[in-house]
């Protein structure tokens, strides 16, 4: 999957990039899932793959939206120069993904309801840029609220 999300200036607006994964967490919510997307850029603006939590929708507890996003861009030789976008700030789990493969930068787009690795990975070197975007910060509050146990599950938190 490979689309330029719009020219190459306005591909680089994080808020921009940003809504290529609430677009993930949204079909995720109505399939029923945890509304967290992902996606993972090239560079210059180029969409490499985006995804979804999915754990739910596949019985997999391993498919977060930052792994389906990054299964969906497929190999690349490099991914320093890579931007990771996710809806929430990434758990242990997505984070050591960043670090394993290097992906150099990570765009945020809320912290507020689950502050996951992010401060972790920017301590490591990745640039990371939180954006506390609302809708982000209302999608999850929303989803928390009313589905409080499967929440607790994702985040691996027993009741």
């Amino acid at each position: 999957m490979s689309t330029t999300v719009t020219s190459a200036s306005r591909a680089l607006d994080p808020q921009t990039m940003l809504q290529a994964a609430i677009s993930e967490a949204e079909l995720g919510r109505s399939e029923g899932g945890i509304p967290i997307g992902a996606a993972l850029f090239a560079s210059d603006g180029t969409l490499l793959g985006s995804g979804r939590n999915r754990r739910v929708q596949h019985d997999d507890p391993s498919v977060h939206g930052e792994t389906d996003a990054f299964r969906a861009a497929g190999r690349q030789r490099d991914y320093r120069q890579t931007i990771m976008v996710t809806t929430l700030s990434p758990c242990w789990y997505c984070s050591g993904l960043v670090r394993q493969f290097n992906i150099g930068s990570v765009i945020v787009g809320e912290s507020v309801t689950f502050t996951g690795g992010h401060e972790w990975l920017r301590e490591n070197g990745v640039s990371v840029t939180v954006l506390r975007d609302q809708h982000c910060i209302d999608l999850m509050t929303e989803f928390i609220e009313t589905n409080p146990a499967l929440w607790n599950e994702d985040i691996g938190v027993s009741e």
